[in-house]
């Protein structure tokens, strides 16, 4: 069972940070809003929001680590609870999550940190590079839709009923090893689907943020893609 560190009561109460982590080819409202809703809900002071150099569990992206980058910078710009974070595109190798975590910690040691993760990610959990060792680090905030639920068979099951909770307060109250649900409304929005109208000639816009449609233009990007 994955140990919880309670913290110190004798330190200052420091409210929780989220770290949400993907390509971001591109960034879009269905991300944006979804960090922004469990950072609401959970209480957060922040997320920064990590594009991944190299993912390992999806194709190589279509645009560069720069550029993936600067379409998250203008996606927040001027959201002061989101927040661009690129230790993974400075870091050689692939982007293994259990890394990003564990340099966060360094950094917040005495802070709760919460990786916020869709329901889709978080079912999938078992194949992350040594998945086990990320509640050791953070607890997990899974984004679910109106009638959504956590798995409860297999691996991933064994450790939601270990470690799932609807009491918001423990993500304060410990460092790391709880599992929290939020609902968030459903915006049926891809990257994929953006990159394919993109391709094919369509406008993208009113599903990412102006400045991020001004900027693939400029850049002429996915032009090209399928």
């Amino acid at each position: 069972m994955v140990p919880l560190q309670v913290r110190d009561n004798t330190a200052p109460m420091h409210a929780p940070i989220g770290v949400f982590g993907g390509t971001f080819d591109p960034i879009h409202h269905g991300h944006l809003r979804l960090a922004l809703e469990l950072c609401e809900q959970l209480g957060l002071e922040r997320v920064y929001v990590v594009p991944a150099k190299l993912p390992v569990h999806r194709d190589a992206p279509q645009a560069s680590a720069a550029q993936r980058s600067e379409m998250v910078r203008r996606a927040v710009a001027g959201t002061t609870s989101l927040v661009l974070d690129e230790r993974e595109l400075r870091r050689p190798g692939p982007s293994f999550m259990v890394e990003t975590l564990a340099d966060f910690r360094g950094e917040f040691v005495d802070r709760p940190i919460c990786l916020l993760l869709g329901m889709d990610a978080f079912a999938a959990l078992h194949t992350w590079h040594r998945w086990r060792e990320i509640l050791d680090l953070a607890h997990v905030a899974v984004a679910g839709r109106p009638g959504a639920v956590l798995p409860m068979q297999g691996r991933v099951g064994t450790v939601v009923r270990e470690r799932s909770t609807t009491q918001y307060g423990e993500i304060s109250a410990t460092l790391n090893g709880r599992i929290a649900l939020g609902e968030i409304p459903g915006l049926d929005i891809s990257s994929s689907g953006i990159r394919a109208a993109l391709g094919q000639g369509r406008s993208p816009r009113y599903l990412l943020p102006a400045a991020v449609v001004e900027y693939i233009e400029s850049e002429g990007l996915y032009t090209n893609a399928k």
